[in-house]
């Protein structure tokens, strides 16, 4: 199997010659292990990939996004980076006060995408393509007011801050339109819900104002016979149900801090578990024996003749060999159920 058939015999649960991988390589990691990251790519290469973003008129952004310092995004949204290799956070709103919200405008740029340029790469790849956007409505909303105004705007929910989600929404919309008309293999949604024990916020708001639109991306992705993946940090329980019947096929999430046999108790079979390992803890702390303890709790509970996918961020104090074992010991799972 080449690896675009092998990520999508795992999605659909059709029994992939092996588990398919991917890992996220930080610029941190590259800063601080380019051996290790030569060797990793080297040994464990992707099957995962996302397209590259090439636009007919270039995003207007300031700085760089992995940079020490002021970064300022195609939305005009300001990340501060303190340490660089990661991306920074937002700490001033771009609208502080509702009356901006006249002269917000969405980033037209980012949806005159060089469908040609984008194309041809997905045609001279057999890796499975991912679009090279990501579409994040809660996140942005954080993006554009702060993390702790947007979370008092879900509370209080004023006339503005419902028009300012139907501007996001609508943009979004028309984003995923673009990409899903392109070559690429699934679209990806990608918005942070969950803290380390349960969710950023009730699940019922989650459910009124955000699944909606979730659902309308989804709807656009199978018409054009996109698969859907998505990311989202934390405990996010509460919504894996939601996720799951909206037509999320895909989910990259924490495992550990939702018990990994739980989920599989829960939710085995039903979407692909595309990683990720513990890096608060483990990849950053553990040994490598505990690594591969994972890896196999991992696979045991989760793997369902597919819906598996080896994946794992290469990141901020992460341990190169920890990242190496991680995929070392699904490579030699994949040997032992031959």
């Amino acid at each position: 199997m080449t690896s675009r058939e092998l990520v999508r015999h795992t999605v659909d649960f059709d029994k992939p010659a092996r588990i398919p991988r991917q890992t996220w390589i930080l610029p941190w990691a590259e800063d601080h292990h380019p051996e290790a990251v030569a060797r990793l790519r080297q040994q464990f290469p992707d099957d995962v990939l996302a397209a590259p973003q090439v636009y007919h008129t270039p995003p207007r952004l300031t700085g760089s996004r992995y940079a020490k310092g002021r970064y300022i995004d195609e939305w005009g949204c300001r990340f501060d980076n303190i340490h660089g290799g990661v991306i920074g956070t937002v700490l001033e709103p771009l609208i502080s006060d509702w009356a901006q919200l006249d002269e917000f405008r969405t980033p037209d740029e980012v949806l005159a995408i060089d469908t040609d340029v984008i194309n041809s790469f997905c045609r001279t790849t057999d890796r499975f393509v991912l679009a090279g956007t990501l579409v994040r409505p809660f996140e942005r909303l954080g993006f554009i007011r702060t993390m702790e105004q947007a979370m008092i705007d879900l509370i209080d929910q004023p006339p503005e801050f419902i028009e300012l989600l139907r501007r996001i929404h609508e943009h979004y919309v028309r984003e995923v339109e673009a990409w899903a008309r392109t070559d690429v293999d699934a679209i990806m949604i990608m918005d942070d819900w969950g803290a380390q024990a349960g969710m950023l916020v009730h699940p019922r708001v989650f459910r009124q104002l955000f699944l909606p639109m979730y659902v309308d991306y989804i709807a656009i992705a199978r018409r054009y016979g996109k698969y859907v993946f998505m990311h989202s940090d934390g405990n996010i329980l509460g919504i894996l149900e939601d996720l799951i019947g909206a037509g999320i096929q895909a989910i990259n999430s924490q495992v550990r801090c939702m018990g990994v046999a739980e989920l599989g108790r829960r939710f085995r079979g039903r979407i692909t578990f595309w990683g990720e390992f513990d890096r608060q803890e483990l990849l950053a702390f553990g040994t490598t024996a505990q690594t591969a303890a994972a890896v196999r709790e991992f696979r045991e509970h989760l793997y369902a003749d597919g819906g598996v996918i080896a994946q794992c961020e290469f990141g901020l104090g992460a341990i190169p060999e920890n990242v190496m074992q991680v995929f070392r010991t699904f490579q030699e799972l994949d040997g032992e159920s031959r």
